[in-house]
């Protein structure tokens, strides 16, 4: 188990795992997180799905707004992180998954 998986994080995923639409995703991320914390997080995934896609650091800067030292750390976690990105990317691109 890695170090930061505890109950706390289990419980965390399991909420987010309750929710059933956009709405009560919102509802719940504003709750949870600061707005600046929501933009950083889908900042950083519109920054992985232009990765996925081959795009260059500088259009995806252009594109996004994220600093260079930013879509460097994405992209670090999407080629060698534990896959989230790249399974989150397949799964909204409406591709099968394993």
């Amino acid at each position: 188990m890695k170090t930061w998986h505890n109950e706390s994080t289990d419980k965390l995923c399991e909420a987010l795992l309750t929710l059933k639409n956009r709405a009560e995703c919102y509802e719940f991320l504003e709750d949870v997180c600061t707005i600046k914390e929501i933009l950083d997080i889908s900042q950083r995934l519109s920054v992985a799905t232009l990765l996925s896609k081959k795009i260059s650091y500088s259009e995806i800067s252009a594109k996004t707004g994220a600093s260079a030292a930013t879509i460097s750390r994405v992209s670090k976690c999407y080629e060698y992180g534990s896959g989230g990105y790249k399974k989150v990317i397949k799964r909204m691109s409406g591709e099968k998954n394993d």
